[in-house]
């Protein structure tokens, strides 16, 4: 793969010997950002997982960085009126569904009621190639409408190991304090760690890296966060 000048400048900037505290790595992640927009920062986690091993969960990040959420509900009666009063985008159930079969897609999260599952199960190959279908597994098959509601707000972010083992999920904006954004880091690396597969054997966690949207990637210390 070629990259650019821009890149390659950046890259001359950090040391890849190294490996940083997550205050440093953001710091320098920051420092070489080069994009004319407010690039997102990235944190990719590789982790040591069998063939049938996965790490999938959500996480609520303490310092929010992107724009809320357009989120919709599939909920009937007293939960519709819930997720209203809650804030939520969109409201509706068996009308969303044929909505949603005729091409309209302008939501950037949906959450369910499990009663709702049957009919919502039918956009299985629209919302799933998109990673828009609820799940139990991050909470967006739930009837605490509310409270999904309210850590959706809050920044909730999910995360989950891809085939290679590894975790990549946005973390902040260079436009952050490095201080927020390593924060934001610890918060994500310790619920990875606590998602550990009880039968994983050796380094679970083998490297971190941080990196902004085209800046390259700081090695971050696994043993010093």
């Amino acid at each position: 793969m070629k990259h650019g000048k821009k890149y390659l400048a950046a890259l001359k900037q950090v040391d890849r010997t190294q490996q940083y505290t997550f205050e440093d790595a953001a710091t320098i992640v920051k420092k070489v950002a080069f994009a004319k927009f407010d690039e997102t920062v990235e944190m990719s986690l590789n982790l040591s997982l069998k063939k049938s091993q996965s790490v999938r969960d959500t996480v609520v990040l303490p310092h929010q960085f992107s724009a809320e959420k357009r989120v919709l509900v599939f909920a009937k009666g007293e939960k519709a009126q819930e997720a209203l009063d809650a804030g939520a985008t969109y409201v509706g159930d068996v009308d969303l569904v044929e909505k949603i079969r005729g091409g309209w897609m302008d939501f950037d999260v949906a959450v369910a009621t499990p009663d709702m599952m049957k009919d919502v199960g039918r956009l299985g190959p629209i919302l799933g190639r998109r990673g828009l279908m609820p799940n139990p597994k991050t909470q967006t098959v739930t009837f605490d409408i509310k409270g999904a509601l309210a850590e959706l707000k809050q920044g909730r972010v999910e995360f989950r190991s891809d085939k290679t083992g590894v975790v990549h999920l946005p973390i902040g904006k260079v436009s952050m304090d490095a201080t927020k954004i390593a924060e934001n880091a610890r918060v994500v690396l310790n619920e990875v760690m606590r998602k550990k597969p009880s039968d994983a054997k050796g380094d679970y966690l083998k490297s971190i890296a941080l990196s902004s949207t085209m800046g390259p990637g700081v090695m971050v210390n696994v043993r010093e966060n």
